[in-house]
């Protein structure tokens, strides 16, 4: 029914320590407080699966008066105290995020969302992506996504094995930022700051145009790994933001010379799970910027050793979803799947007929053929993200996503874009839960 690609990247075993849970299978927790915006959109506030919790996109809404302040600062403050409100609930504190996401309607805003920003992060800083988008949702001019640490698991009354430490590293053979750690890694999985074409030793963007913008941000990628000891096959997503979307192509060309980075990626033709998208701006012009989800099979030690098995990396296509020789529709790794961006396309790679309504449908229709493929279902997605070309389409986006989701709702991020591949409507990517790990398969 579907082509399963096994990868056993660098070594025929990874080995892992304190990754087995104690008392039987994580679980999926969904919660949600009052002192955040709730019921703003079918989507829960946070989910927590195994040792991350994804926090869905944080609008600057006043959770008391259900407003939002008129300037990008106070968006900005309320966005982060919005976050910070959901993570004291949990138990957490803004030390625990690893990944934050900056989505802002203009990117010379990224300047005044700074001076907020360093108040909630004095010290630590986590990994970041900046982008600028052509819209958001209640015409916000700031949203800020966040992906948190979960140490203790999430099997009731089941501790971790061991504890779990966040490691975050930078490298001098990659751009740093004081706002942005290049690589933070817990448990089994390593978060890149997304990287756009700056030449490390001088600081400046790289000359040349996208072709050459690419190739150094992948550089920057290779390099943040290298200095940590991870191979560039280790990749499990790719997203990249296009400042125009009319460039894929000199970009994939660049991709290709990447992926497949091995002898033994090349065997088997394995390329991550991606996502494309337009931003309407980028950090110092950039006309492109790349962020990558890396696997990270010896966990984040200091661990107790109290049962090993291997890691792997598994890539798989199904026939019931559109296929590319670019991406795979879904890359397994430890307690996750993360799944490519879908379009309105059916399995022929035909668009479907309609508007944005049976797009939207058929997106969900790809992404569930896909779950199913690998016997899961909609209800272990943990996170969508949602790019539309028209914000306003929104609700009717949301009266089918209800469909599909009738039980606890994954978390969720929209924005609105300028454009998408194919000129489709409405583009939506996924992660998944994968209580059982990637175990070699017998």
């Amino acid at each position: 029914m579907y082509n399963r690609i096994i990868l056993f990247l660098f070594s025929s075993l990874l080995l892992v320590s304190g990754s087995v849970f104690a008392g039987g299978d994580p679980v999926i927790e969904v919660k949600n407080t009052k002192n955040a915006p709730n019921d703003v959109g079918p989507y829960s506030q946070v989910v927590a699966f195994s040792h991350y919790q994804n926090i869905s996109a944080q609008l600057p809404i006043d959770p008391k008066t259900g407003k939002i302040p008129n300037n990008v600062k106070e968006q900005a403050n309320q966005s982060l105290k919005n976050i910070k409100a959901i993570l004291k609930d949990i138990g957490k504190t803004m030390d625990d995020v690893v990944r934050i996401t900056v989505f802002v309607k203009n990117i010379a805003d990224i300047g005044a969302v700074d001076e907020v920003y360093k108040t909630f992060f004095p010290a630590y800083v986590p990994t970041r992506t900046n982008v600028a988008v052509a819209a958001l949702p209640m015409d916000a001019l700031v949203q800020i996504e966040a992906l948190i640490t979960n140490g203790e698991s999430t099997i009731p009354n089941a501790p971790q094995a061991g504890d779990l430490i966040k490691l975050s590293r930078n490298t001098d053979n990659a751009p740093k930022n004081s706002l942005s750690t290049q690589t933070v890694a817990f448990s089994h999985y390593n978060n890149i700051s997304a990287q756009i074409g700056i030449d490390p030793k001088s600081g400046k963007m790289v000359s040349g145009g996208v072709k050459e913008q690419a190739a150094q941000s992948l550089k920057n990628i290779k390099a943040i790994l290298e200095s940590i000891d991870v191979p560039f096959d280790d990749i499990v997503n790719i997203k990249i933001f296009l400042k125009n979307l009319s460039d894929i192509d000199a970009v994939n060309e660049v991709y290709t010379t990447f992926f497949p980075d091995s002898g033994i990626a090349r065997a088997v033709a394995y390329v991550p799970a991606r996502t494309v998208v337009a931003a309407s701006a980028l950090p110092m012009d950039a006309l492109v910027q790349i962020e990558a989800v890396v696997s990270h099979g010896d966990g984040t030690p200091p661990q107790l050793v109290e049962d090993r098995h291997g890691l792997i990396i598994e890539a798989n296509n199904t026939d019931d979803a559109p296929k590319s020789s670019l991406s795979t529709q879904t890359v397994a790794f430890s307690h996750y799947n993360h799944v490519s961006a879908q379009i309105g396309t059916d399995s022929a790679g035909k668009m479907v007929t309609g508007g944005v309504k049976e797009q939207t449908a058929q997106c969900l229709k790809n992404i569930k053929a896909i779950v199913e493929s690998i016997d899961h279902s909609m209800d272990d997605v943990v996170k969508i993200n949602i790019a539309l070309k028209n914000i306003a389409d929104i609700d009717t986006v949301d009266a089918v996503y209800k469909t599909f989701f009738k039980n606890d709702l994954p978390a969720r991020t929209t924005i609105g874009v300028s454009t998408l591949p194919n000129d489709a409507l409405i583009q939506i990517d996924a992660v998944v839960s994968n209580g059982e790990g990637t175990p070699p398969i017998k």
